[in-house]
């Protein structure tokens, strides 16, 4: 008898386990916007332009190496910063610097930001230089975006693809 009530016993605990689970799976609703208000995000990672472009090696260079460090050009590590300008109906509302990461400022510089706007269509412009300063932008967008409430509006960057992407 006693291995009968502790089958029931253990059943019994699995059942309120399984039916908290259950609960706790749909109970507190998570929102993930207000519902008045749209965001629009603004999140990517760039590595820009080397501070010295690279150096091609002639075979007679190359062969002066050690073998372990035999490559046809040499560069520099360091990356110059990014300047990212967002632009809303001609208003400049979000302009960043951002140095590269890495030790040897050698990776890419990221850029994550977020913010809230009322519901509606918008001209959105923006810029980004990867190159030195002082020598206009490298990549360009606009687009006319209908932000809704209670939704995102992502715009990412990828060089490969050519640049800009509002989602």
């Amino acid at each position: 008898m006693t291995r009968l009530l502790r089958y029931a016993v253990q059943a019994a605990c699995y059942a309120a386990l399984a039916a908290l689970m259950a609960w706790l799976s749909v109970s507190p609703v998570y929102e993930y916007a207000a519902s008045d208000v749209a965001i629009i995000k603004v999140s990517f990672s760039h590595a820009a332009q080397r501070v010295t472009p690279c150096v091609q090696l002639t075979p007679e260079q190359i062969a002066a190496l050690p073998p372990n460090r035999r490559r046809p050009a040499k560069c520099e590590r360091e990356r110059l910063p990014l300047r990212f300008e967002l632009d809303i109906d001609g208003d400049t509302l979000l302009v960043i610097d951002r140095v590269p990461s890495g030790l040897w400022n050698d990776g890419p510089a990221s850029i994550y930001e977020s913010f809230e706007l009322e519901p509606g269509s918008y001209d959105i412009a923006v810029r980004l230089r990867d190159s030195g300063p002082g020598q206009g932008w490298d990549y360009t967008a606009r687009e006319n975006v209908r932000l809704t409430a209670g939704r995102y509006t992502t715009i990412t960057f990828r060089a490969e693809s050519g640049g800009f992407e509002f989602r």
